[in-house]
């Protein structure tokens, strides 16, 4: 896979795929969260990307990104809130 917003190919650790199964999360919408969700910057690698769902009642889906010569999906949740 391909971020086209980052221009960097998508890195999903094995804890991030396990996630994912899990959770019921596609890699197409793991790659519309990242290319096109909204994004929280923790510090300049390190970062949040969430979206909503309209066929999810689970509130967002969020994946916890690292910006390096790839962009790493360190985990992926749902229930996600944003706080502070």
């Amino acid at each position: 896979m391909q971020s086209s917003r980052f221009n960097k190919p998508i890195v999903i650790t094995r804890h991030a795929q396990q996630r994912m199964a899990e959770r019921h999360i596609s890699e197409a919408d793991l790659l519309s969260v990242i290319d096109a969700g909204t994004l929280r910057y923790k510090d300049d690698t390190h970062l949040w990307a969430f979206k909503a769902f309209e066929d999810r009642d689970d509130n967002l889906v969020c994946a916890v990104l690292v910006l390096e010569d790839c962009v790493v999906v360190k985990t992926v949740m749902h229930h996600f809130t944003l706080e502070g």
